[in-house]
């Protein structure tokens, strides 16, 4: 009694099809199956950027610091 035989299983899914219709299980299989891949493409672009990100830090942090230099001497430049 702590368990569902196939032919419970096999009576939800009738039911299931029944009120959903098979072209809108259909178009919900796609849907998730799209979304899992989009996920797990996402997944390995997050960890594959915060390598690339960690690797290359310390020559944009050089390179935005110069440029804050440059800037705040244009500006100061312009005001006065």
């Amino acid at each position: 009694m702590g368990s569902f035989s196939i032919w419970h299983w096999l009576i939800v899914l009738v039911i299931i099809v029944l009120i959903f219709g098979t072209k809108k299980l259909k178009n919900m299989g796609s849907d998730l199956g799209g979304a899992v891949k989009g996920f797990k493409d996402g997944m390995k672009d997050g960890s594959a950027g915060a390598d690339d990100k960690a690797a290359e830090s310390p020559a944009k942090v050089t390179t935005n610091a110069t440029a804050a230099n440059n800037t705040i001497d244009v500006e100061s430049k312009t005001k006065s």
